[in-house]
Parts: structure tokens; C-alpha cells; sequence
């Protein structure tokens, strides 16, 4: 069934809007319930996240393809495999859908509904982080499409959970992601400036990682 680019824009806006409100969510809600335990608060920032991206991506991707992340929708335009001028719209309503699910988690736990986060995450050392995490879910993703598609909503859920854990910069991995946080000042939030480098690092592993996945999926 194919559906309209309205509904392919719709799914795009929620599925961003739906991650953003449950990683500032849960954030603030681990924040408020363990603030002297980084480890259950991190814990606490993680399962929620990768638990509703496997809904989202259930639910949305025979609409939209549930990319709901510039770098992923820059991957398929660079393999020729989605209109440039489709992926501007898209990019468009996954930043939107960021900052506005940013804002209604705000607004829920009763918190200024836009406050410029001012926690800090720069260096190499976090940058090589998102470009390791933004790579990896790429792979994931891509490896997945050709050897078992069925396969990707748990590949993705897993990879993610792992990835938060195993990278310095906890796994944004997603330039909506990265500027969505920005605008909320508690648990989850990371500075506009961060972010923004962060979304740099996150489409440069674009470039880095199609190569990569040409050679591990070569036949003969």
C-alpha cells in the first residue's frame, strides 16, 4: 500500500516528536527519582528510549520508512535510494517533531516548556563517540535491509541500548536528537552549541560508513 507524502511527513513528525518526549521524559523522571545514582539514572534514560523505538519503528515504517533522523534520511539520499527534495521535507519534520516533543515532555513535568540546556559534552574524545554510535546504527540498519528487514526493529532497539552504554557520549547517534535536547534544561539536555557539533559528527559518519558496509556486503 503507498501511502501520501502527507502521512509519510505525519509519521516522521510523531515518530520524532514520540522519541524526543520519552528520552526528555524519562530523563527528567530518572533525574528527579535518582539524583545521586548516575548509574540508575542513566539505566532509568536508556530502557524507555530504546523500548519505544521499537514501537515506532513498528508502527511507522511501512508509512514512512521510520527514519525519524537526518542521518539516516542523508544515507538513503547518498545511496540514491530517496528524492533530495523529499528528504528536505522529511528533515523538516524530524527537527520539528524534535523540538516539539521536547517541549510537551517539558510542559508535562511542569517545566518551562523551552529552557536552553546548559549541560556540556564537548571534545574529541565525545565527538568520536557519536561518530562510533552514528556509524554503528547505520551498519545496523543497512546490513539489516539486505540479509533479514524483518529483523531491524529489535536490531535498532538493541544496538541503541548497548551503544548509550558503550560510547562516551551515551549514543545520540541522531541530529534531531542533538538539537532537540537542546531545548530543555534538565537531565537529558545538551547544550545547543554540543549539539550541534554532535549533528556535524553524526552526518560526517555517513560518509564514513557507506564504504564500510559496500565491502561487508560484497558478494561474489
Amino acid at each position: 500500500m503507498a501511502y501520501t507524502l502527507r502521512a509519510q511527513l505525519l509519521a516522521e513528525f510523531l515518530g520524532t516528536g514520540i522519541l524526543l518526549c520519552t528520552i526528555i521524559g524519562s530523563g527528567i523522571m530518572t533525574g528527579s527519582l535518582s539524583p545521586d545514582n548516575a548509574g540508575v539514572a542513566l539505566f532509568g534514560n536508556t530502557v524507555p528510549p530504546a523500548a519505544i523505538l521499537f514501537v515506532l519503528i513498528t508502527i511507522f515504517a511501512p508509512i514512512s520508512g521510520a527514519h525519524f533522523n537526518p542521518a539516516v534520511t542523508l544515507t538513503f539520499v547518498v545511496r540514491k535510494e530517496f528524492p533530495p527534495r523529499k528528504a528536505l521535507m522529511f528533515v523538516a519534520m524530524q527537527l520539528l517533531g524534535a523540538v516539539a516533543g521536547t517541549m510537551l515532555a517539558n510542559f508535562m513535568f511542569s517545566e518551562p516548556l523551552i529552557s536552553m540546556a546548559t549541560y556540556q559534552r564537548f571534545g574529541p574524545q565525545q565527538w568520536v563517540g557519536e561518530l562510533v554510535a552514528t556509524g554503528g546504527l547505520l551498519l545496523t540498519i543497512l546490513v539489516c535491509m539486505q540479509t533479514k528487514p524483518q529483523s531491524i526493529p529489535p536490531a535498532v532497539t538493541l544496538y541503541v541500548t548497548a551503544a548509550i552504554w558503550f560510547t562516551s557520549s551515551t549514543c545520540f547517534a541522531n541530529p534531531a536528537v542533538s538539537i532537540g535536547r537542546a531545548f530543555s534544561d534538565t537531565y537529558a539536555g545538551l547544550r545547543l552549541q554540543d549539539g550541534i557539533v554532535f549533528a556535524v559528527c553524526q552526518l560526517l559518519a555517513v560518509f564514513l560508513v557507506l564504504p564500510l558496509v559496500k565491502l561487508v556486503l560484497e558478494q561474489k
